[in-house]
């Protein structure tokens, strides 16, 4: 019996986003940012009376309200134990091994909870946040992989499979 995946990618599934990774010495330990892009594809039976595994529509809505969220801001990861955050009035700090490293404003700021903001982080974070949107529709999803893409030709892809004793 054959199975169906459908993959949603679109020029408009993107966002520009400024982070910091927290490696000593390491080139992207600056603050810095990328043009993101992102994909999905999602594997699960074709529903009997529509004839389509999720309706794509359903996916691009989902997908751009994750991307309108990052959109033009910066990437602070709330459980990374070298960071930590505090707000001054409308700015927050961040200290990096106690140190105080940067002040942004806080309304340009998102606090994911990711431990770094890496290219893997951000996409298992968004997998997990569209597929239980996405399930909470009534979608059967039996398998997904989301691809959160920094730059042309670099890009990092978190999958899943639904298992027998998760909905």
């Amino acid at each position: 019996m054959g199975t169906f995946r459908v993959t949603v990618s679109k020029d408009y599934l993107g966002f520009a986003a400024a982070h910091f990774l927290t490696f000593r010495g390491h080139a992207c330990e600056s603050l810095h940012g990328h043009n993101y892009r992102v994909a999905m594809t999602i594997e699960g039976p074709v529903d009997p009376e529509c004839n389509f595994v999720i309706d794509f529509a359903v996916v691009k809505r989902t997908l751009r309200k994750q991307v309108e969220l990052l959109d033009h801001r910066v990437l602070l990861p709330t459980r990374n134990p070298k960071l930590s955050y505090r707000e001054a009035g409308d700015m927050t700090m961040v200290e990096y091994l106690g140190a105080l490293t940067y002040q942004f404003p806080t309304r340009d700021c998102v606090m994911l909870p990711i431990t770094n903001s890496t290219a893997e982080m951000i996409a298992e974070w968004m997998a997990n946040t569209v597929r239980d949107e996405l399930r909470a529709t009534g979608a059967v999803i039996e398998s997904l992989e989301l691809e959160v893409e920094e730059s042309p030709g670099q890009s990092a892809i978190y999958g899943e499979r639904r298992s027998e004793d998760r909905p």
